[in-house]
């Protein structure tokens, strides 16, 4: 019996900052169908991410982006198909997903883009120059003295 521990699940759905309460908080959610559709969080970069899922099957009218507090938000509704059709196998799942991202302090959606059956969101952290880390200088032994 193995006992490493990953802590790859954490890193599912969380974008551009390592809260582990937050992480910890969303894997211990046991959301049911969180499975479908599969997707990859990429960083590119030091400031750059990339979200792809695949949504084979699905058109762009057929998917929505939103985002709201934080929270990407990505649903896809179930495509109508023909009725003259009957499905001897069907291997394409067309079910409706909602997938949620909790995106951290300063990430923005550059670009969505749909192509071969890969919806890929574009993610920038943009950080105002008063949040950013400065470095205070140290005075030497001859500046010290007040005056």
């Amino acid at each position: 019996m193995s006992t490493a521990f990953s802590l790859a699940p954490l890193f599912r759905s969380s974008v551009g900052f390592d809260r582990f309460n937050d992480l910890f908080e969303t894997a211990l959610r046991n959301e049911p169908g969180s499975s479908y559709p599969p997707y990859n969080v990429e960083k590119h970069g030091d400031d750059q991410y990339r979200i792809v899922v695949a949504a084979a099957g699905f058109q762009e009218d057929d998917l929505d982006l939103q985002v709201e507090k934080g929270v990407l938000t990505i649903s896809g509704g179930k495509r109508d198909t023909d009725e003259n059709v009957t499905f001897l196998h069907q291997g394409i799942a067309q079910r409706a997903f909602k997938l949620s991202f909790r995106l951290a302090d300063h990430i923005e959606i550059k670009a969505a883009d749909l192509r071969n059956g890969l919806l890929s969101i574009d993610l920038l952290r943009v950080v105002p120059e008063e949040a950013k880390a400065k470095r205070i200088p140290i005075n030497g032994a001859q500046q010290a003295v007040l005056q």
